[in-house]
C-alpha cells in the first residue's frame, strides 16, 4: 500500500520540519523517508510527455509527404506502430534495462521487469523531484520516438513484418544500452561527465546511424538514380504538417528534460525554438542560391536539422550559442545530403545527414559552449561546463561519446537485421513487383487517401502469377474491367470498337489499370492456346516466342488497323505498308497509356506516339498530318 498524502513540509528557523496540511505538495513516505513532489513539476513533465506523442504522427506525415503517394501510408503506419511496440517493450523490460536502481555500468538489471515497484520512489536522476512513475512515462516517449525516426530509411522497399520485429529488438539491444550509459546515474558516460542533455547520441546519432545501416542492408530502391525516383515530394502539405507536429513536440522534448517547471525549462524551450528557426532560414537561403526559388521543404528540413543539433545542448547553452548551433548544423546537413551519392547508399529521407551528422554537430558544440551557470538554472545541477568555462577536456569527452554512438549503433543495427533476415518469412526487402505497386497496396491493403488508389502509377503490366500476390480488392480492379472500358489504339476504326472510346473508365479504375487488364487478358489467351505458364511482361523481355507466333500476332494486329478501308493504313497509303512494317514484341504486347493517365515507365514511346496521333485523327486531323504520321510509322 502506498503512503501518500497532500500537504507541505515546512522548515522552521531552528531546522525543525513540520507538516502543513493546507499545502498542495504530494507527500510520499517510502522506507521511512518522506519525499515531497511539486504538482506543478509533475504536470509540466506529463504535459511534455504528451507533446512528444505528437512527434510520432509528425514523423509519419513528414515521411509520407516526402515519399511517393503509393507508399505514404506505410510511413505513417511504421511511425504509429512504433508507439505500440515500444510501449510494451518499455513496460516489459526496457525501463528496467535503462533505469533500474541496482543496474550496472553498462546495462540495468531485471529489478523493474513488468514495471514492478515503479510508482512513488523519488528518482535520483531528477534530484528527487519526480516520482518514478512520472519519470518512467516521460522516458517512454523518448524510446518510442527513436525507432520511428530511423525507419524513414525503410521507405518504399522494406516489408513491414520484419520492421516491426526490428523495432522491438533494436530498442532493447541498441537504444536501451545507449540511454543507460548517459542518463542512468549508474552509467559509465554519466559518471565520466559527458554532457548530453536530451539525447544527442541515444536519440539523434543513434536514429541517423541506424537509418544508414538499414539503408545499406536493404539496398537501393528499384530505379534508383533515374527520374522515376528523383526527389519529388508527393504532398508538401503533409511535410509542413509533420514539421509543425515535430516542432511543437520538440519543445516538450527539451523543455521537459530538466524534470521541473523551472527557469532552466524556459531557457531550454527558448533555445530549442531559436535553433530550429535559424536552421530553417539557413537551409532556405542555401537552397535559394542554387534554385533561385524558395523551398517550403527546404525550410522544414533545415528547421529539423537545427532542432536535432540543439537537443544535446538545450539545457547547457545560452541563446547566442543556440542560434550558432542551429546555423552550423543546417549548413553541415545541407552540404552533407550529397554524401549519400559518394557513400553509394539510398537514404531517401536524408536521415543520416539531418539526424546523425546534425547530432554530431550538437554533441561537439555542447563541449564548446556549455556553461555551468546555464545548467544551474534549475537550482541543483552542477557541471564543469565546456570551453567557455575553460574546461578544455570536455570537448575530447564529447568526441569520444559521438564516436561510441556511431560505432555501437551501426554494428548492432546491422547485426540485428542480419539475424532477423534469416528467419523464414522475415526478409526485409520487398519484391520488385511490390515496389512497383507500392507498399501501401501490398503490405497494408489501404491507402493514405482515395486518390492515391484511383491515380496511382503501376509502372508496368502484370500477369496472373504476380497478381496472385495482391489482395482480392486489388485483383478485382486490375482484372475485372469490361473490355469496352478501354480501347487499344489498334482497335480504333474496327467493328469491335464500342462506342465511347476510351472515356468510359469507371471511377474506381486505378491509373494504368486498363492497360494491365488488357495485357493480362492477352497473357491468359496465350496460355490457353500454347499451354505455357504466363510470366511477367512488366520488364518486356522475360520471354521470347517462336517466329510463327510473332508473325501471326503481327498479322492479326495489322489487319485490324487497316481493316475496313478507314484505318490509318488506308489514309497513309494502304494497309499493306502497315502490315509489312517491323514492330517489336514490346510494341505488339503492351497497351499504351491512355490520355490523362500517368506515364508508365515500361510503355514503349512509339505506342504513345501512335495513340496521340490516332486521337488527332479521331478529332478531325488533316490529311497532311495523316500522311506525316504514316511516314513516321
Amino acid at each position: 500500500m502506498v503512503n501518500l498524502t497532500y500537504g507541505a513540509l515546512m522548515q522552521s528557523s531552528d531546522g525543525t520540519i513540520t507538516f502543513e496540511p493546507l499545502g498542495t505538495d504530494i507527500l510520499a513516505t517510502l522506507q521511512g523517508q518522506t519525499s515531497a513532489f511539486d504538482p506543478g513539476d509533475i504536470a509540466w513533465v506529463l504535459t511534455s510527455a504528451a507533446l512528444i506523442v505528437f512527434m510520432l504522427p509528425g514523423l509519419g506525415y513528414l515521411y509520407s509527404g516526402l515519399a511517393r503517394r503509393k507508399n505514404a501510408l506505410s510511413m505513417l503506419f511504421l511511425s504509429l506502430v512504433s508507439l505500440g511496440i515500444v510501449s510494451f517493450q518499455w513496460f516489459f523490460i526496457g525501463y528496467s534495462l535503462v533505469f533500474s536502481e541496482t543496474g550496472g555500468t553498462f546495462f540495468g538489471d531485471g529489478k523493474n521487469v513488468g514495471f514492478r515497484n515503479v510508482l512513488e520512489r523519488p528518482v535520483p536522476e531528477t534530484n528527487g523531484k519526480l516520482p518514478e512513475i512520472v519519470f518512467a512515462t516521460y522516458q517512454l516517449m523518448f524510446a518510442c520516438l527513436v525507432p520511428a525516426v530511423l525507419l524513414g530509411a525503410a521507405a518504399e522497399r522494406s516489408r513491414i513484418l520484419p520492421a516491426m520485429i526490428f523495432i522491438f529488438c533494436w530498442t532493447t539491444l541498441c537504444y536501451d544500452m545507449l540511454a543507460h550509459w548517459i542518463w542512468s546515474s549508474n552509467g559509465w558516460a554519466y559518471k565520466w561527465g559527458i554532457l548530453d542533455y536530451a539525447g544527442g547520441v541515444p536519440v539523434e546519432i543513434a536514429s541517423g546511424t541506424a537509418g544508414l545501416a538499414y539503408s545499406y542492408f536493404i539496398g537501393k530502391r528499384r530505379g534508383y538514380g533515374t527520374e522515376r525516383v528523383a526527389f519529388k515530394p508527393s504532398n508538401v502539405g503533409h511535410v509542413v504538417l509533420g514539421t509543425v507536429f515535430l516542432w511543437v513536440g520538440w519543445l516538450g522534448f527539451n523543455g521537459g528534460s530538466c524534470f521541473a517547471a523551472s527557469l532552466k525549462a524556459a531557457m531550454a524551450v527558448f533555445v530549442t525554438n531559436l535553433a530550429g528557426a535559424v536552421g530553417g532560414i539557413v537551409w532556405l537561403i542555401m537552397d535559394f542560391r542554387l534554385e533561385r526559388k524558395w523551398s517550403m521543404v527546404g525550410f522544414c528540413t533545415g528547421a529539423i536539422a537545427g532542432l536535432v543539433a540543439i537537443t544535446p545542448a538545450a539545457g547547457f547553452v545560452g541563446a547566442p550559442a543556440g542560434a550558432l548551433i542551429g546555423l552550423v548544423s543546417a549548413a553541415v546537413s545541407n552540404l552533407s545530403t550529397r554524401l549519400k551519392v559518394t557513400m553509394r547508399v539510398d537514404d531517401p529521407m536524408d536521415i543520416f545527414a539531418v539526424h546523425a551528422l546534425a547530432g554530431v554537430v550538437g554533441v561537439l558544440m555542447t563541449g564548446l559552449f556549455a556553461q555551468s551557470s546555464v545548467a544551474a538554472n534549475d537550482g541543483f545541477s552542477e557541471i564543469g561546463g565546456g570551453w567557455l568555462d575553460h574546461n578544455w577536456i570536455q570537448f575530447a569527452k564529447q568526441i569520444v561519446w559521438a564516436l561510441v554512438g556511431l560505432g555501437w549503433t551501426f554494428v548492432v543495427t546491422y547485426a540485428i537485421m542480419f539475424v532477423i533476415n534469416l528467419i523464414p518469412g522475415c526478409h526485409f526487402r520487398s519484391t520488385e513487383e511490390a515496389e512497383i505497386v507500392g507498399m501501401d497496396e501490398v503490405e497494408l491493403g489501404e491507402f493514405v487517401a482515395d486518390y492515391a488508389f484511383h491515380h496511382r502509377d503501376l509502372e508496368g503490366l502484370f500477369d496472373s502469377n504476380e497478381l496472385s500476390r495482391f489482395n482480392s480488392v486489388t485483383q478485382f480492379h486490375l482484372t475485372s474491367m469490361a473490355p469496352r472500358s478501354y480501347t487499344r489504339p489498334s482497335q480504333i476504326g474496327s467493328s469491335s470498337t464500342s462506342k465511347g472510346g476510351n472515356g468510359n473508365l469507371p471511377p474506381t479504375m486505378p491509373r494504368g489499370g486498363a492497360a494491365v487488364m488488357d495485357a493480362y487478358s492477352h497473357e491468359n489467351q496465350h496460355e490457353s492456346e500454347h499451354g505455357e505458364k504466363p510470366r511477367s511482361i512488366s520488364r518486356g523481355r522475360a520471354r521470347s516466342r517462336n517466329r510463327s507466333d510473332n508473325n501471326n500476332a503481327l498479322s492479326s494486329n495489322m489487319n485490324i488497323i487497316g481493316g475496313g478501308g478507314g484505318g490509318l493504313g488506308a489514309i497513309g497509303g494502304g494497309a499493306g505498308g502497315l502490315r509489312n512494317r517491323s514492330v517489336s514484341q514490346n510494341q505488339r504486347e503492351r497497351a499504351s497509356t491512355p490520355s490523362g493517365m500517368d506515364k508508365v515507365e515500361e510503355v514503349n514511346s512509339s505506342d504513345e506516339f501512335e495513340l496521340r496521333n490516332l486521337d488527332k485523327l479521331k478529332n478531325g486531323g488533316t490529311s497532311s498530318e495523316s500522311s506525316g504520321i504514316s511516314q513516321k510509322l
